[in-house]
């Protein structure tokens, strides 16, 4: 469109008031100009379909209603404020669509405002961002409640019907601070992923931890379970205290995976930076055992070793959470690669956590789960466009980013149904 209005010298004479060095953006800008004359043109264009006649026909008396002059209205826009002049009819009946009666904002700026606001800046910076920027002010408040306009939606999404079945369901939580009564307390804003049958991932629901342990996570499954979860085949957590119990008595035949790649950094945390290479590889063995009993032979081995004898919370880390750590060493490798660590659920906080540290603190719940819902829709949105630009393109020129998580198909996925096939055929056969 743009190549053939240049093509056809439409916008000669733009460019030439452009190169005269008249401003394009701004108050005074040929920008603002061009919306100004192009709103008002759809505005007139409006108020001729409804009375039935053009300015100027020589009939208009004929009929019952006619043209009262204009109103002068400012509406804030992308490019800044606009002026305008929107007409009127005598009796009071016309009712723009373009720009509304009471409207002051066009919904390109709403947007804007959504999009700040979901990449972490706080109110008072997209305040002051868009009257530096674009030179439209408008008022904490007003910012404030197009930022809240999306918390129906939030509502909607945590509330929304989810599949029967999810072979795989990653937990995982990042840390925010939550202003509650008169002091700032660390949350953890936990966020779980479910992989469907057909290996896409979907991320279920972030719920704000209220209280410590088994009635918190009793909750959060009985949730889960109301919105049509039936049946869970392996979660993949981090030792969640209360997690365990609260899944067995939703999903009693769910096997709870605690992250072995958590259960490593748990195991590291007191060893020397000169000792850790080594001790990685100590406990390599008892993560890729074949079986429980060589994990077990590899553990005690660990243990007789002298880095073991040197670091023994490393060994206890371990046997702490050895009922938790072992089921997936029942597996073949293909099924254990998808099911032992929560990492693809750890990318998706890293991004988050780059949007909630400019924050601050959250004044509620609320407010922590909108942004971080906004701050996902946001991330998932830049990558696809990202992807869209790139469309046509040799795949050794392709830069742009897959999927975060939201739409993410799973690797390999195809090898593991089928293991999780043959290990739970009667609760997974009449799925596929």
């Amino acid at each position: 469109m743009a190549n053939e209005l240049i093509a056809s010298g439409a916008l000669d004479d733009v460019f030439a008031r452009i190169d005269a060095g008249e401003p394009v953006g701004g108050q005074d800008g040929l920008l603002n100009s061009l919306l100004k004359a192009t709103l008002e043109r759809g505005l007139n264009a409006e108020l001729t379909e409804h009375l039935g006649y053009e300015a100027g026909d020589p009939d208009a008396a004929s009929f019952p209603n006619s043209r009262n002059g204009y109103a002068a209205k400012t509406v804030a826009t992308e490019i800044g404020d606009v002026a305008l002049s929107v007409p009127r009819d005598r009796d009071g009946s016309f009712t723009p669509m373009l720009v509304r009666k009471g409207q002051r904002r066009l919904d390109g700026l709403d947007a804007m405002i959504v999009s700040l606001y979901a990449g972490g800046m706080t109110i008072r910076d997209i305040q002051h961002h868009l009257a530096s920027t674009i030179g439209t002010d408008l008022s904490h408040e007003t910012i404030s409640k197009i930022a809240e306009e999306v918390a129906d939606e939030v509502a909607k999404w945590q509330t929304r019907d989810l599949e029967a079945l999810y072979p795989v369901i990653y937990l995982d939580a990042i840390i925010v601070k939550i202003r509650d009564g008169g002091h700032v307390r660390n949350k953890a804003a936990h966020i779980a992923v479910g992989v469907d049958m057909e290996g896409v991932k979907h991320v279920l629901g972030i719920w704000i931890q209220q209280t410590e342990g088994a009635k918190f996570w009793a909750a959060v499954c009985a949730e889960l379970r109301n919105r049509g979860v039936t049946d869970v085949l392996i979660v993949c957590c981090d030792g969640l205290t209360g997690f365990a119990e609260a899944v067995e008595a939703t999903w009693p035949e769910a096997t709870v995976q605690t992250c072995v790649v958590h259960l490593i950094r748990a195991s590291m945390r007191f060893v020397g930076y000169g000792d850790r290479k080594a001790v990685a590889g100590l406990l390599r063995p008892i993560y890729q055992a074949s079986t429980e009993q060589a994990a077990a032979d590899a553990l005690e081995a660990f243990a007789d070793s002298d880095l073991g004898r040197k670091y023994p919370s490393a060994v206890k880390t371990f046997r702490d959470a050895w009922e938790r750590f072992i089921p997936f060493l029942a597996f073949p490798p293909e099924l254990r690669r998808v099911i032992y660590t929560t990492n693809s659920i750890e990318s998706l906080n890293y991004q988050l956590r780059k949007v909630t540290k400019n924050r601050g603190h959250f004044p509620n719940d609320q407010a922590a789960m909108k942004l971080l819902w906004m701050a996902i829709c946001n991330i998932e949105d830049k990558r696809a466009r990202d992807r869209a630009k790139e469309r046509g393109l040799p795949a050794a020129k392709r830069r742009a980013s897959g999927r975060l998580v939201e739409g993410a198909v799973t690797t390999n996925w195809k090898r593991a149904l089928e293991q999780l096939s043959l290990a739970y055929p009667d609760r997974i056969n009449h799925h596929l």
